[in-house]
Formats: structure tokens, C-alpha cells, sequence
């Protein structure tokens, strides 16, 4: 199954698609999930330092057999230690990964560098010159972050990974727009917030009525992530998910076989998501 690809601002292509070891894995063995979701056919492996399991992220690359060239992966920096840049800690994860460059780098968390976002950007750059990255980017950046390093920068960032789900979509407008202004690509995760951390809300008979509508279209099983995914694909935005369970892997890389929601669907959406304004992470 091919996964088709984002276009960086830097030329590079991104499947639109990965698997995150945040989350469920976070400080835990992540081997086995992640050899099972390149089984399952993810090609993007999103990982960070802060989630302590680089290690057997990279173990879980290695024990797939799939070569490096057919794989995209994403680390983040998490904070800076003494005597340290954002390179010399990417060095760290390389070795840990068993690689000898990164797809994707990230800074992670914004507050993690307050007064020093310019500082730690120049580092990434270098990261990208010096091909240890080959595309940089950032993580939880609102717009003054965004504007702070993008003045001077030899190099804008490529992507912002964020939170994004219906609830949080109409709050997150000014980034959206500054991500076009610049050809940022925007990422999510906790894209199916909603559906598990928030049951009972405004959204669900919304997504349940369009579930049954792509479900008789398509004449084969529609779950609510199926519809919340697609809804994110269809904005063009790169879509970070995660799961222990095989199935579920699958279910996530079958949204690109889902039919398409109709403008009227997309809008009843955005309109139940703003009914209830609510983040679950970084606030």
C-alpha cells in the first residue's frame, strides 16, 4: 500500500501519515509496536527524546529488515542540558536510533527554551547544513513562537506539530494561517481527542451521522477515527497517531481509502468542534 506524500517547504516529500511513539508508549518499550505498525505498512515513525524510548524505536526499525531509504523518521529535541545545542543532542538520538541522519527534527516544546528559541533554532539549522536532519521544524509553537524565529531565520521551519481536533480548530486559526503564509506544514496529534478522551460532546452525533453516510457509500466498515482522520487528511494536514493493536494500525492507514467528506460535512464538523473549545495537552 502506497502512502501518498505532503511537499515540505524545502522540496522534501513527508508521508502524509506516521506512527507515534509518544502517548501509550511514552517511557516504555517500543519495539514490538513499532516493528508491527511497519508490518502494518507505516513508513513514518515519529518519536522524541523526551519520550525516552529512542532506543528501542530504533530496535523496532532494525528488527522490521525494512531498509532505511524506505522509511521517514521523526525525532524531536526535548531540553537543552548543560554544555549542550540542539546538535549534540541530536548526535545522542542518531546513536540511540542506529541511524546516521533523521528525516524530521523538531523542537519540541517552545516554553522548554524561553528567551533562547533564536539560539536553539540556529542549532537546528546547522543540523540541517550539516544533513544530520534533512528537514527541521518545530512542535507546540503559537504564533509569537513562530515569529520569533522566523525573523532572521536562514531556514523556516518545515512543520509545527500541534494539537488538532475539532474542539481545538477554531483556536488554532492565527497558527493555521501563519503555517499558509510561510507553506509550513501543519501536523497533529491527539487528532481522535473526541472520540476517546471526550465522549458525549457536541461532535458525536455529527460524526456518527457522516459514519453512517461514508459507511453505506463505501459499501465496507467507516469508524468515527476513520471520519475525524479523513477530516484532518482532507486540510492537508500530516496526521501523528498511535496504537498498540494491529488492527487499529490498519484502520488508521485505511482513511486514505475512505470516501471523501462533502464541504457540507467538513462544515458541520468545524461548527459542532466549536461548540466545545478544549485542549488535552499543553495547556
Amino acid at each position: 500500500m502506497s502512502i501518498s506524500t505532503l511537499t515540505l517547504n524545502d522540496g522534501n516529500q513527508v508521508p502524509w501519515i506516521a506512527f507515534g511513539t509518544g502517548t501509550a508508549l511514552f517511557q516504555q518499550d517500543a519495539q514490538d509496536a513499532v516493528k508491527t505498525a511497519i508490518a502494518s505498512g507505516f513508513t513514518h515513525l515519529d518519536g522524541s527524546q523526551m519520550y525516552e524510548n529512542e532506543e528501542s524505536l530504533g530496535a523496532g526499525i532494525k528488527a522490521s529488515g525494512m531498509p532505511r531509504s524506505a522509511l521517514f523518521i521523526t525525532t524531536k529535541f526535548h531540553r537543552l542540558q548543560p554544555d549542550q545545542t540542539a546538535k549534540s543532542a541530536l548526535q545522542v538520538s542518531l546513536k540511540k536510533l542506529g541511524v546516521e541522519y533523521v528525516d524530521l527534527y523538531l523542537v519540541h516544546v517552545p516554553g522548554h527554551h524561553a528567551g533562547r528559541l533564536k539560539e536553539v533554532w540556529k542549532s537546528m539549522e546547522e543540523c540541517k547544513r550539516e544533513g544530520l536532519s534533512k528537514s527541521i521544524g518545530v512542535s507546540n509553537f503559537e504564533v509569537e513562537h513562530l515569529e520569533e524565529i522566523l525573523e532572521g531565520a536562514e531556514f523556516p521551519p518545515s512543520v509545527n506539530q500541534v494539537e488538532i481536533h475539532p474542539y481545538v480548530w477554531k483556536s488554532l486559526q492565527p497558527v493555521i494561517a501563519l503555517h499558509k503564509q510561510h507553506n509550513i506544514v501543519t501536523s497533529s496529534y491527539a487528532g481522535l481527542s473526541p472520540i476517546f478522551r471526550a465522549p458525549g460532546g457536541p461532535l458525536d452525533p455529527v460524526i456518527e451521522k457522516i459514519r453512517a453516510r461514508l459507511e453505506s457509500t463505501r459499501g465496507e466498515p467507516v469508524s468515527a477515527g476513520h471520519v475525524l482522520n479523513k477530516w484532518l487528511e482532507q486540510h492537508g494536514i500530516l496526521v501523528v497517531t498511535t496504537s498498540s493493536k494491529a488492527d487499529r494500525m490498519r484502520e488508521y492507514l485505511d482513511t486514505a481509502n475512505v470516501p471523501r467528506l462533502t464541504a457540507e460535512e467538513i462544515e458541520a464538523i468545524e461548527i459542532a468542534g466549536a461548540q466545545r473549545q478544549q485542549k488535552f495537552f499543553w495547556d
